[in-house]
């Protein structure tokens, strides 16, 4: 049986692309296909958190597995953690929280991901790409990730800094991709931590862990992903994905 199980939290609120889960691109929702490439992977069982019940029904419409939440949470990983406990399984050691707006996630990198972790014995582990545009640099809609030490497909570094703004490119300066492998009791302590004034004025969750000493691990992913946060970016992307079928 899989120690690992992935959680895709997910919402209909979206302050800068509302309805976000449910817009479709080659007839599909993004949601639906994000849990498509989280099944590939054949890492465990996948499974979508949320409050929004039109986000349930999309994904039961693939007999897809959901686990509805609080509208409560201010933030995806308190989400998954909630999903979690609900699942009351005391034989899984890890979770991953992949995000509900990462439709080119590649399987392969994921499943790279999840043995760095349990190879590594990593609490957190996150991916992160290659910045290849200065445009991408400048956008604050892109994360940066910077690490103490250049990364690779299988060295790991811990993270430095979390960051939308960044003027000067470096060789430990990445993109970063939406999703963090936990072990639970990581988890656990992190969804136990208040937020942090650093974590709320960036709207970034992940600082919460450092600005409280919890180390994020980062590797390489061997694939480029567009992450989905605004209206521009469903455009492009959809205009992308459509072209090539």
């Amino acid at each position: 049986m899989s120690k690992t199980v992935i959680i895709i939290p997910s919402r209909m609120s979206a302050k800068r692309l509302p309805n976000k889960p449910l817009l479709k691109i080659n007839g599909k929702s993004i949601i639906s296909l994000v849990y498509s490439n989280a099944v590939a992977c054949k890492i465990g069982r996948v499974i979508v958190a949320t409050a929004d019940k039109k986000i349930s029904h999309e994904i039961k419409k693939y007999n897809g597995n959901v686990i509805l939440t609080s509208k409560k949470h201010q933030s995806g990983t308190d989400r998954i953690w909630e999903a979690f406990k609900k699942l009351k399984d005391k034989n899984l050691k890890y979770i991953i929280n992949l995000q509900g707006d990462e439709p080119t996630i590649c399987p392969n990198d994921v499943i790279r991901l999840n043995k760095t972790v349990i190879k590594n014995k990593f609490d957190i582990c996150t991916l992160a790409s290659k910045i290849k545009s200065n445009k991408s640099l400048s956008n604050k809609n892109i994360v940066k990730v910077i690490t103490n030490q250049k990364i690779s497909y299988i060295n790991a570094s811990k993270a430095k800094l979390f960051t939308r703004n960044i003027k000067k490119n470096n060789n430990k300066t990445y993109q970063h991709i939406g999703i963090y492998h936990y072990s639970v009791s990581a988890l656990k302590k992190f969804c136990e931590l208040k937020r942090t004034k650093n974590e709320i004025k960036n709207k970034l969750e992940q600082l919460r862990a450092l600005d409280n000493n919890i180390p994020i691990n980062v590797i390489l992913a061997k694939k480029q992903v567009i992450g989905i946060d605004t209206k521009e970016d469903y455009k492009e992307l959809k205009k992308i994905l459509e072209y090539k079928t």
